[in-house]
């Protein structure tokens, strides 16, 4: 489905309820698959989310997780740690093409049988799960946080818990934070001192509701909205001021793009800020990667540069977001380069008009490049991609007074 967009105003007001936050899901339907006593509330609708609840209350012996990447990290640990089951996990080709040896290796050190099928350090793989009764691993700091997380995750149903050391600088720690205070919500203790972090066994825990924040991933866009705009009032639920996602980062970003933020009542009201002053932006999005994109074509947009690092884990993403940045935002004019971690664009005040904009089976590339309709007419190829984490954002745009037209052929 390739779709057309076109914005038939420039003056945005509407409400949107956007769907649970996919991370937040994630890490608790796996939680509710160790500890049944756990209830859930406003999970996420993403394809992910239920590739991960599928496979999570499911018996076969071939587990296939198609693109979801955190799906195949959170799993690996899952099954590895799951006595007696074995299973094969799976995906994609793109997912086929995603490291996962540096987790395999650590879970190997806790005494996890794994094995690859194909190549050596990527999926299918083979597991058979064990009871678990080593507790301490090392694992390098710089990897996706998604690989520590899986480990933290069923850490409490180890006979000894677990004491992981990460070596070097951590990254997104905001994603390990959100692990850990998931964990403590359900009065299952942890520690994170320096660059060791410890879970404490629990069998069983109390019967609890955990209802999941909206995800702010999925709200930046209505950030980029907003700051396109000649006038906004978007307000996002169901958000809190003190979230435990990294990308509430976003609050701040924007202020520096002319958005204001207001909360009130588990609702964001998105204005824009009269008269501002726009000016080259420089951010360091080493704890926030998944807004990278929204973030530099958002800057296209409004016509300013921007040089943004911490970029490393892009690469590894449904796509090299990196280079698919780069192609993508050059077809509009745009005069950008990428290094292994950074992105540097140099300021335009034109772009080009109905450029089609390839997705490459990345949900973030079709939906981060959407608000530039506000400037010029722009076509998403493989518009259905975002599925994978926001499956009504075409619905939602034409909330806010896009026209969304299907091209056939």
């Amino acid at each position: 489905m390739n779709l057309l967009l076109q914005a038939t105003n420039n003056n945005l007001s509407a409400q949107i309820a956007v769907t649970g936050s996919k991370s937040e899901t994630n890490r608790l339907l796996l939680l509710q698959a160790l500890f049944p006593s756990i209830t859930l509330s406003n999970t996420s609708n993403s394809d992910d989310s239920e590739v991960m609840q599928m496979a999570l209350s499911g018996n076969e012996e071939v587990v296939d997780i198609h693109h979801a990447g955190t799906a195949m990290r959170f799993l690996t640990a899952y099954f590895a740690v799951k006595e007696g089951r074995e299973v094969v996990l799976t995906g994609s080709s793109r997912m086929q093409e995603r490291p996962v040896k540096i987790l395999v290796e650590a879970l190997r050190q806790l005494g996890a049988d794994i094995s690859f099928l194909k190549e050596e350090g990527y999926p299918p793989i083979k597991i058979k799960g064990q009871k678990i009764t080593n507790n301490k691993v090392t694992m390098a700091a710089n990897v996706s946080s998604q690989y520590i997380s899986a480990l933290l995750l069923v850490a409490p149903k180890l006979e000894n818990g677990i004491e992981l050391t990460l070596e070097g600088e951590i990254t997104s720690i905001p994603y390990i934070k959100m692990t850990l205070a998931l964990l403590n919500d359900l009065d299952i203790q942890t520690s994170f001192e320096g660059n060791v972090i410890k879970v404490h066994p629990q069998q069983t825990v109390a019967p609890k509701l955990m209802t999941v924040e909206s995800d702010w991933s999925s709200a930046s866009y209505f950030f980029s909205l907003a700051a396109l705009s000649d006038k906004a009032s978007i307000s996002l639920s169901s958000y809190k001021q003190s979230s435990l996602q990294g990308d509430s980062a976003l609050v701040s970003i924007y202020k520096e793009m002319g958005v204001e933020s207001q909360f009130s009542d588990n609702t964001i009201t998105l204005t824009k800020i009269k008269k501002f002053q726009h000016q080259d932006v420089t951010f360091d999005l080493n704890h926030t990667p998944d807004i990278a994109q929204t973030i530099v074509v958002t800057c296209l947009g409004l016509g300013i540069g921007c040089h943004l690092t911490g970029l490393h884990t892009l690469k590894i993403k449904e796509t090299d977001r990196l280079e698919a940045l780069r192609i993508e935002l050059s077809k509009l004019g745009a005069n950008i380069s990428v290094t292994n971690d950074s992105l540097t664009l140099v300021a335009t005040s034109e772009i080009n008009s109905n450029i089609k904009i390839g997705t490459y089976n990345d949900h973030r590339m079709a939906m981060a490049f959407a608000p530039l309709a506000l400037k010029v007419p722009i076509i998403i190829e493989n518009a259905d991609v975002v599925s994978k984490s926001y499956p009504d954002f075409w619905d939602d745009m034409e909330k806010l007074g896009y026209k969304v037209s299907d091209l056939v052929g």
